[in-house]
């Protein structure tokens, strides 16, 4: 037996906006759409297309000839950009890293290809030297082994500018040394590099989030048992985000990242609340997998787990976010709107 309600019954049902599709539609305050999606690749020389990432299900190798294909993929689902990550051959690796700054090397190549090819799709770099050194740290290495802050930041500069010049329409320090912002933004302008965009990894954590990504970059093996805790935000500070961010912005910086995506979101929202500034997230390869592999065991069904998540990054205050699960998305979501 129901029992009385005591007095008389609620005016406020919330549940009435709940009854069914359409007026869930109508109230919904957070929308997720194609255009909020940047999607991650690999690039690397290669003759064989096709070539899965071991370490990331679902994910492959393009290779150049394939980025055109690419481009007009997420162009025609509605993504507006791409981040590119290279894959460099273990013999062109350096301890100065001077790869990085070459305009024939593979990454300028790309975006060289891909402005050429796909002019309305953006491109965005990764800044950081990890790819390019024998030992994978984002940073090169002093005497006594340790990251070099401002020496690192001088080779920065240079890797940023070659990417600039190649076409980049965005670039993305993600290396975490201090004043590569000022720097960069410094060396932009007096090339007359006024329309480049800075995205700063201004909160970039030491996860363990990111072995997957490092073992896909060929970035683990080199890195073996160091880590990167001396230059990377420790996951139990927050504030220490916002001085990063705060620091950024005032050095140039025009938006900025947070990364990893679902763990941080109270970083995110803090960020975003805070500054006002275009707030970017990446939902990276350790928290990719995890779905991944839950949802080949049947643990979860992943369309919509992957929906729920992303949602999650945007109502946190993310204008956009990186994620493997881009494409997948993109698709799901035109199919249900």
């Amino acid at each position: 037996m129901i029992p009385d309600f005591p007095g008389s019954y609620p005016t406020q049902r919330l549940r009435r906006g709940r009854r069914t599709a359409f007026l869930r539609t109508l109230a919904r305050e957070t929308c997720l759409a194609p255009a909020d999606l940047i999607y991650p690749i690999f690039v690397r020389e290669s003759k064989r297309a096709g070539m899965e990432v071991a370490a990331m299900p679902g994910i492959t190798y393009r290779t150049l000839p394939e980025l055109p294909v690419l481009g007009a993929e997420l162009i025609e689902l509605g993504l507006p950009a791409l981040a590119l990550f290279p894959v460099i051959d273990q013999r062109r690796k350096s301890n100065s890293a001077r790869e990085a700054w070459n305009p024939r090397g593979l990454l300028p190549r790309a975006v060289r290809l891909l402005k050429r090819e796909c002019p309305r799709l953006g491109v965005i770099t990764d800044v950081a030297l990890d790819p390019y050194t024998r030992h994978g740290q984002d940073g090169l290495l002093d005497s006594r082994g340790e990251v070099a802050n401002d020496p690192s930041v001088q080779a920065l500069v240079k890797q940023a500018l070659c990417q600039a010049e190649a076409g980049a329409d965005v670039l993305a320090p993600s290396d975490m040394m201090d004043g590569r912002i000022g720097a960069i933004r410094t060396a932009l302008e007096e090339r007359g590099l006024h329309q480049v965009l800075i995205l700063s990894y201004a909160a970039k954590y030491a996860s363990a989030l990111y072995a997957p990504f490092r073992a896909a970059l060929g970035s683990a093996s080199t890195l073996g048992k160091a880590d990167k805790k001396s230059y990377q935000i420790d996951p139990a500070n927050s504030t220490e985000a916002l001085r990063e961010t705060a620091l950024d912005l005032r050095e140039g910086a025009d938006w900025v990242m947070v990364k990893p995506g679902l763990g941080y979101l109270d970083i995110v929202h803090r960020i975003k609340e805070r500054f006002g500034v275009p707030t970017l997230v990446y939902n990276v390869s350790g928290e990719y997998v995890m779905l991944k592999a839950a949802a080949a065991r049947g643990w979860l069904e992943e369309r919509p787990v992957v929906l729920e998540l992303l949602t999650a990054c945007k109502r946190a205050g993310a204008d956009a976010i990186l994620s493997y699960h881009a494409l997948d998305a993109a698709r799901w979501l035109r199919e249900t709107a």
